[in-house]
């Protein structure tokens, strides 16, 4: 997966949102104004994915591609290498998951909003 197939995905997602909230080098993507995908634009190497905690550890357990959240909650948090050693359909499953826990968890108002 490279960027583009990254972020074309995520824009793909309803009512998703992208920006450089933490300066020109970390695109991230939101819905509901709630982040659940971030990528180094600068250097594509990795995408940071919120994951329920218990498959979280599941999948650190089972790939060594996916390690604990850089730079985030590492409860909640996964950051997984785009190294060629996971497929596209994994990263792009895992995306989905992130945007649905995020979606599912936001207030019922936002949520309503959405639709």
């Amino acid at each position: 997966m490279d960027l583009e197939a990254f972020r074309n995905y995520c824009l793909s997602l309803p009512h998703t949102t992208e920006g450089f909230p933490f300066g020109e080098e970390v695109l991230v993507f939101k819905v509901g104004e709630k982040i659940f995908a971030l990528a180094d634009t600068s250097f594509f190497a990795s995408v940071n994915l919120k994951c329920d905690p218990e498959l979280a550890i599941d999948l650190r357990e089972r790939h060594a591609a996916v390690t604990p959240g850089f730079h985030m909650n590492k409860k909640h948090w996964n950051t997984m290498a785009i190294d060629g050693s996971l497929s596209d359909t994994f990263i792009r499953e895992w995306i989905l998951h992130s945007y649905t826990l995020v979606r599912d968890s936001l207030p019922k108002k936002v949520r309503e909003a959405l639709l």
